[in-house]
């Protein structure tokens, strides 16, 4: 079996890597024993489902299928292939609803079970996420992604200690990918366990030198042990390694502001609105450095920004508030402190 692009979950703390982590995977190539061609090509359908990818492998994964030259696990491959296909254009459903059917035809395969479970995630379903990977451990067990697949439905539903023994069931069977650790990482940071959140991002680290995310992460261990120098070193790799990333310069922006360093902080704050300008907490922090530096008029310009990208955050009226106030007008004050209490009833 091999891995395939990963299947982009929710984010925040998302422990996918390999891309990010969580990752579909595909039953062995199915042997072409039996010919489905395409007749304006020439070309076996069923080798194509199993190759391409896209809508050609979705196109030849039907026409094999429905050509009635396929039986039994060849052709419940066919449509695990074209629901593989489907997940990784987000249509969920449609590939739930082919893997059912591979499943249906051959009860035996883990993959298929652990790839139903990768698209009930991604709906959010995480119940019926680990009862696919519960199946696809009992046929088999040594397999160490289905172990860290049902990990991170745990930890997405907020079980980090089962996610956390699923990893370390994972880490058992292979003990060299980054990812493994990466992601009991982040589920020890969960826990507010940063030493331990540290020492498995330093192994992973050690694994990839390169992963980014896992700098991230550990400047976030970092930070909530009040460590900000450790912090921003991790968060400085991170941009290195990714430049592009608007998380880690917020991320900086508030380890600066931890140390009272606010033109730095509204640096790296105005560098992550121009990565993501419609993400409201860097227009909220922002706001939050100009009004310790005393610039009120600049901090109550953000923190309208922050709010109309995010109405319904009592917080931001709050920070909102506190500003007017600094500047003498009460009345403003008052409004916005009264829609942030309507806004937390």
């Amino acid at each position: 079996m091999r891995r395939t692009a990963p299947f982009h979950l929710p984010s925040v703390l998302r422990l996918s890597c390999a891309a990010s982590i969580g990752a579909f995977l595909i039953a062995a190539t199915m042997p072409g024993t039996r010919a489905g061609i395409d007749a304006r090509t020439g070309i076996d359908d069923a080798d194509t489902c199993a190759r391409a990818s896209g809508e050609p492998a979705i196109a030849a994964c039907t026409r094999a299928i429905t050509s009635g030259r396929y039986v039994g696990r060849e052709l419940a491959r066919l449509h695990s292939d074209r629901a593989f296909e489907y997940a990784k254009k987000d249509d969920n459903d449609r590939a739930i609803a082919g893997f059912d059917v591979a499943i249906k035809i051959d009860p035996t395969e883990a993959v298929f079970y652990n790839n139903r479970g990768e698209a009930w995630r991604a709906k959010g379903e995480y119940d019926r996420a680990i009862a696919d990977y519960d199946e696809a451990i009992r046929l088999d067990p040594n397999d160490p992604d289905y172990y860290d697949n049902r990990g991170s439905s745990w930890h997405l539903k907020g079980d980090d200690d089962r996610a956390i023994a699923d990893y370390d069931e994972a880490i058992r069977r292979n003990s060299t990918n980054p990812c493994l650790f990466y992601s009991r990482g982040i589920a020890w940071s969960s826990k507010h366990e940063n030493d331990r959140a540290i020492v498995d991002f330093n192994q992973a680290i050690r694994l990839n030198p390169n992963f980014a995310a896992a700098f991230f992460h550990r400047g976030i261990a970092w930070s909530d042990k009040g460590d900000y120098d450790h912090a921003i070193a991790d968060y400085s790799a991170a941009i290195r390694l990714n430049p592009k990333s608007a998380d880690s310069f917020n991320a900086r922006g508030i380890a600066y502001g931890m140390k009272r360093d606010y033109d730095r902080a509204i640096a790296d704050f105005g560098q992550a609105i121009q990565l993501d300008p419609k993400n409201a907490s860097g227009f909220n922090n922002r706001g939050k450095a100009w009004l310790a530096k005393g610039h009120i008029d600049r901090a109550v310009a953000d923190y309208d920004q922050a709010i109309r990208l995010n109405p319904t955050s009592a917080a931001y009226y709050n920070k909102r508030s506190a500003a007017w106030l600094a500047k003498g007008d009460l009345d403003r004050a008052i409004a916005d402190a009264a829609e942030a209490s309507r806004l937390m009833r």
